[in-house]
């Protein structure tokens, strides 16, 4: 059983802010393949499907970015669910906007959703798909900037597509690190990486 999570923070004021950008990739992979988020547990709205015979638990966090880790532990504790199980899609301001990175590990940098999720399960070892949102403006808040409204950029809706698809190659069973190598970079003008 796999354990897909989008990031994120609940109501409209944070619909379509950068921060939210775990959210519209989970949604855009749950419209490709038909989950409903029709469940609410685990401090989560979810939804479940078997995809190429492996179940898979879609969940959007209702804790607010900064306890996201409370519905993680929360799932992989009530679904017996490995911590090499869980993939979590997430905004990165290290990542031009577009690009895509997928990391296997690492630190949470400055992410406080991340933060949160190594400190509830207590472990660095989950997959990341960060999808690039650029950096805040010189003299501009990161908080600021990253509740802010997304510019929906040619290079901003690739960056979602590419994201979109390396999640659903991830639980379709692609190894990792040809989804690493497919996807993982910055994308140019034309939409291509």
């Amino acid at each position: 059983m796999k354990l897909v999570v989008g990031l994120g923070n609940i109501g409209k004021e944070y619909e379509n802010t950068y921060h939210n950008a775990g959210f519209i990739t989970i949604d855009k992979v749950a419209e490709e393949i038909g989950v409903r988020f029709n469940n609410r547990s685990c401090d989560a709205d979810w939804g479940d499907i078997n995809y190429k015979g492996e179940k898979v638990i879609f969940a959007k966090p209702r804790t607010y970015m900064n306890l996201s880790g409370k519905s993680v532990n929360s799932f992989m504790k009530k679904y017996d669910i490995d911590i090499s199980d869980v993939i979590v899609i997430v905004d990165d301001i290290d990542q031009e906007v577009g690009g895509v990175r997928i990391r296997k590990t690492g630190s949470a940098g400055t992410h406080n959703g991340l933060k949160s999720i190594i400190a509830e399960t207590g472990s660095k070892d989950f997959l990341r798909v960060r999808v690039g949102i650029g950096k805040q403006r010189e003299h501009q808040d990161l908080k600021d900037f990253v509740l802010s409204r997304i510019k929906m950029t040619d290079e901003q809706k690739s960056g979602f597509e590419r994201a979109k698809l390396a999640v659903i190659d991830i639980i379709g069973g692609e190894s990792i690190d040809a989804v690493m190598t497919k996807y993982n970079g910055n994308v140019t003008k034309n939409g291509k990486h």
